[in-house]
């Protein structure tokens, strides 16, 4: 099970594995430049996100990473892990057909609920998405996902910390072992392709990108644009407006906003940024 390697300055690698006689799939991968990426953004868009925060963002889009690797290619997939302790929404989203991760916690404005909540949004190609919801205790992120897999998936799965950025999810397929899977500590994923054959099934190669752009957010304003064009910018020229999946801030004009509802769009180089 060698370490997979990035091949860019910014994706990562996370290779499957089959666990031959233990009817499981290994999924593995070094996301530091993910990371670096995360942080980068977090600074470019001043996203107001405190060290632990930030730690949340990190384990959410290494779970949600590690999991669409070990899905079919034509999903994309978006979580939403509600904490009450400490209370804020953790949202991590993943494409495969686009090779990309992204990650936002939200810790203004979020409200108490009776318990922590597990969201999970699939859609598989032109397929109507799929949801589904699961309670869960603590405030460990890892444990949070793994519930998710024992309930919703209805097959157990465990996520380890191999060393630095390097982690294993280890996902049950049909007829697993599950006492060898429950069994299953750091120390033995770190030997398991010496105790455990192993056959590589894939590489896949993700990167830190959102895919929000002018034109997106300005399809998102156009219906409310045509309802009421003055209440939506109040008198001003230009509206501000943050990426709900990501944090990235757009500067809408009015003028672009106005050529887009006649159907001929403008899209201005200044429309993005972290102004």
């Amino acid at each position: 099970m060698s370490q997979p390697t990035p091949t860019s300055d910014h994706d990562i690698e996370i290779r499957t594995y089959f666990v031959r006689d233990r009817n499981a799939l290994v999924a593995r991968g070094d996301f530091a430049n993910i990371y670096v990426d995360y942080h980068l953004h977090a600074a470019d868009y001043e996203l107001r996100i405190d060290a632990d925060a930030a730690e949340y963002a990190k384990r959410a889009v290494t779970a949600i990473a590690l999991h669409c690797a070990s899905r079919p290619r034509s999903e994309r997939i978006a979580w939403t892990i509600h904490f009450q302790n400490p209370l804020m929404n953790v949202f991590a989203a993943g494409d495969n057909p686009d090779g990309s991760v992204i990650v936002n916690v939200f810790t203004d404005g979020v409200r108490e609920a009776e318990r922590n909540l597990f969201y999970s949004d699939t859609v598989r190609g032109r397929e109507a998405p799929r949801r589904s919801v699961v309670d869960f205790d603590g405030a460990d992120l890892f444990a949070a996902a793994e519930r998710y897999y024992a309930h919703s998936e209805q097959r157990p799965a465990r996520i380890f910390h191999f060393g630095d950025d390097d982690f294993v999810l280890v996902r049950a397929q049909p007829d697993c072992d599950l006492a060898w899977l429950d069994a299953l500590d750091a120390a033995a994923i770190r030997t398991l392709d010496q105790s455990e054959e192993l056959s590589l099934l894939e590489r896949r190669n993700y990167r830190f990108a959102c895919g929000c752009n002018q034109p997106r957010i300005m399809r998102a304003l156009d219906s409310p644009y045509r309802h009421d064009p003055d209440g939506l910018f109040g008198g001003d020229e230009v509206i501000r407006i943050r990426c709900p999946r990501c944090g990235a801030r757009h500067a809408i004009t009015r003028e672009a906003m106005e050529a887009f509802a006649s159907g001929n769009p403008r899209t201005e180089s200044s429309g993005q940024g972290p102004g």
